[in-house]
């Protein structure tokens, strides 16, 4: 059993309160839910309302796949427009 874990922090800049913030976090969280089914959760500057840093995690029986389903969740939040990837961090266990 695999276990992988995407860091990222976004900046979001139409954001000016921690209100508009999470309405962007909670959207992105329930379409990659939805479309990748994974787990994901804010991690870090919950008391920043342009900054985010969220883990997404999700689990195979193949690392080869697990490794393939994190770059297209990786490349899937890339496209959004509503926020900037400001870094980035794959965690394998």
């Amino acid at each position: 059993m695999y276990v992988g874990i995407l860091v990222i922090e976004i900046l979001i800049y139409s954001s000016t309160s921690l209100k508009e913030k999470r309405l962007v976090l909670k959207s992105m969280k329930d379409r990659l839910k939805k479309k990748f089914n994974v787990a994901v959760a804010e991690i870090g500057f919950q008391d920043k309302w342009q900054r985010a840093q969220l883990g997404i995690a999700t689990i195979s029986n193949q690392q080869s796949h697990l490794e393939h389903s994190l770059q297209q969740i990786f490349q899937y939040l890339d496209r959004s427009d509503s926020y900037e990837i400001i870094s980035y961090e794959f965690n394998y266990v």
